[in-house]
């Protein structure tokens, strides 16, 4: 386990020399996103960071923004308005982007919710949950990637689901858009994003060996998320409000912690080598090797392996996923 103390001491380290130059933040108007934000800002290191998110959080969004930058001067940050549900409104936030950088230190996304109604589709034709938690988080991760390989140590962490994978036997790998009657649920929704992510990230840290990239489970943390997957003034999300959200505050990590958290995933040099130095036992990928590659992350920070489903969805499900995911995505690319 990596000590909460050790983390603590890690982020205090970060300076103008060890802190993302450059860093996308996909999913940060609030959760944590914003968490993380808050955490890199307070460093007071030197860093341009793009923060993303839709129309309706422009306004809150600004006020972050001047806080920040009223803690930190030092900090630049940047908004650019996108639905990124939408993976045409996706492929158009990272045009922006690589139209204004020649190198990205680090992309963190962390869009999504848990569904508690019916399958529904963005208007591009894909279930909306996994539109959030894969396929638009993977048009931000292959559209950036050139940008990514051109930084010295450059980090992708993507929270959601690490180490919490289906075995392929479980997956219907005819049906990943699960369109079939009966297919479709908040639990079915989630699991198959997260083994998805996990899938693909691994396939793509075999192919990107200088560039370190990391899927999250961040356990209970108070993001708000929950309450979104119910039908506003619905009497399931009256629920939510009394039983549900008291019951996740009880069990979560404070705001503090979970952004004190995500900050070390984010720069310390226990995953993968770069970043924040770091001494003693560092973690270990999904080959179980001190290299860079995917480091699948539990809520405590340790690098969890889970070999056995990892390896059969190598040789089983992969490709599939893989397949599937290009076909998807191809005007988007």
């Amino acid at each position: 386990m990596v000590r909460y103390t050790d983390i603590k001491a890690s982020n205090t380290l970060i300076n103008d020399s060890t802190a993302p130059r450059v860093a996308v933040f996909v999913g940060g108007t609030s959760g944590i996103g914003q968490l993380t934000i808050k955490a890199l800002v307070a460093t007071g290191a030197s860093s341009r960071i793009y923060l993303i998110g839709r129309k309706s959080s422009q306004d809150r969004a600004h006020v972050f923004i001047n806080e920040l930058q009223s803690a930190n001067p030092k900090a630049e940050v940047i908004w650019i308005e996108g639905e990124v549900s939408l993976l045409a409104d996706a492929k158009r936030v990272c045009e922006v982007i690589k139209s204004r950088e020649s190198h990205v230190d680090l992309l963190f996304l962390t869009t999504g919710y848990a569904p508690f109604g019916p399958r529904e589709e963005t208007t591009e034709g894909i279930e909306i949950t996994l539109s959030l938690g894969y396929f638009s988080r993977m048009v931000f991760v292959l559209q950036l990637l050139p940008l990514l390989r051109e930084a010295e140590a450059a980090r992708v962490v993507s929270v959601l689901g690490g180490g919490l994978m289906e075995r392929p036997t479980s997956i219907d790998l005819d049906d990943l858009a699960m369109e079939k009657p009966g297919s479709f649920g908040p639990i079915k929704s989630q699991m198959l994003s997260a083994t998805m992510n996990t899938a693909t990230l691994d396939k793509l840290a075999a192919d990107n060996p200088g560039v370190t990239f990391i899927h999250s489970y961040p356990g209970w943390v108070d993001t708000g998320n929950a309450r979104r997957g119910f039908e506003p003034n619905s009497w399931k999300a009256w629920l939510a409000w009394l039983f549900l959200e008291p019951l996740i505050r009880i069990f979560s990590f404070s705001d503090e912690e979970s952004g004190q958290r995500h900050l070390f995933m984010s720069t310390s040099a226990y995953y993968g080598g770069g970043g924040v130095p770091w001494t003693g036992k560092a973690g270990v990928n999904t080959f179980g090797k001190l290299v860079n590659g995917l480091f699948l992350v539990n809520y405590r920070n340790d690098c969890t392996l889970n070999a056995g489903v990892l390896s059969a969805l190598r040789e089983r499900a992969t490709e599939r996923i893989w397949k599937h995911t290009q076909d998807v995505l191809e005007p988007y690319l």
